[in-house]
């Protein structure tokens, strides 16, 4: 693959990845314009659960990107101190069963560990593997904030200004976007757009494998201190996000409910405040689409499942292939060529 260098970038996309992407390129002296369709974040974004941690899975092209992932947002919270994050650690645990495989970033506590963790569980499990240095983010703060750190570095921000299609010159090249408002030029278009990105890249006859896969996020009452750290079960994903507020990942809101209930001592009176669908962009083997496309001259791909746990190391990893021409290796499994 040849490095696609270029110092006049369209990010098209304001969710977390595209964000990411537009703050490192223009801290790295890009001259970047972003462009979304709404406001950064309100997309699938503001629907994740926003786990950060390579979660003991190393297995796959992302393997190497999630290893990463604690380390990364580290960085950027130290370069844009006050982003919205949560190092609480986390906690997962089977029904039931033998001793769990402790993986990367994680031991094996007992159930005396876990009661201290987390005082309000009911039955502590015999066995839990612990992650100290996981944690999460408020996936729509962190994206402002990325947004805002970009327009420190002087990129351009088009908010509520949907891309109808890719622009390209006599030669081929890309040569910018076409928006509701007009055209917005660049020599090259990050497409970050999430589920759009497949009909973007059709606009200039690419076939960007990602299907829409629907994302519930449940949002419940809660009594103060109620869980301490991210808990992950075979019911839910689960964390705190204010004294008053829990929201839980899992497939139904009744069972997610219940199981809450049933969990944790003093939370009789949770309650179920509201469901959301969002629409996670699945590539088609799982792995993310990374990269330049070849037969369009200027086009670069990014877009993937677990944006918020990647999006960090994907931003700067991104700006460094594109700015500085490097190739990473990291992002070697995840080129679009593989399809």
């Amino acid at each position: 693959m040849s490095p696609l260098v270029s110092q006049d970038l369209v990010v098209v996309g304001a969710g977390i990845v595209g964000a990411s992407v537009a703050y490192h390129a223009a801290r790295a002296g890009a001259s970047v314009t972003l462009v979304d369709a709404g406001r950064p974040g309100a997309g699938v974004t503001a629907d994740s659960f926003a786990w950060i941690g390579a979660s003991g899975v190393l297995e796959g092209p992302a393997g190497r990107l999630r290893a990463t992932a604690t380390a990364e947002y580290h960085r950027l919270g130290a370069e844009l101190p006050g982003l919205p994050v949560n190092w609480s650690g986390s906690l997962r645990w089977p029904r039931e069963g033998s001793a769990p495989t402790a993986g990367i970033g994680q031991t094996i506590v007992d159930a005396a560990t876990v009661a201290t963790l987390e005082p309000a569980v009911r039955q502590p499990p015999e066995w839990a593997l612990w992650a100290p240095g996981d944690g999460s983010v408020d996936s729509v703060g962190m994206t402002e904030g990325l947004v805002a750190g970009a327009r420190t570095h002087g990129a351009r921000v088009h908010l509520d200004t949907p891309v109808t299609g890719v622009r390209r010159d006599a030669a081929g090249r890309i040569a910018g976007v076409e928006t509701a408002a007009g055209p917005l030029s660049g020599t090259t278009v990050v497409l970050a757009a999430g589920v759009a990105t497949a009909a973007l890249g059709a606009s200039v006859g690419v076939r960007v494998p990602v299907e829409p896969s629907p994302s519930p996020l449940f949002r419940l009452s809660a009594p103060a201190g109620l869980v301490r750290t991210l808990v992950n079960t075979e019911d839910f994903d689960l964390r705190q996000v204010a004294p008053d507020r829990l929201i839980a990942a899992a497939d139904s809101p009744e069972r997610t409910l219940a199981a809450v209930r049933s969990t944790f001592r003093g939370a009789g009176s949770v309650e179920l405040l509201s469901t959301s669908i969002g629409v996670r962009p699945m590539p088609a083997d799982g792995a993310p689409i990374i990269g330049p496309v070849a037969e369009v001259p200027g086009l670069y791909v990014a877009v993937m499942h677990a944006a918020v746990t990647l999006a960090a190391a994907v931003g700067r990893l991104v700006a460094r292939e594109l700015v500085d021409g490097t190739v990473e290796p990291a992002l070697s499994g995840c080129r679009p060529d593989r399809f």
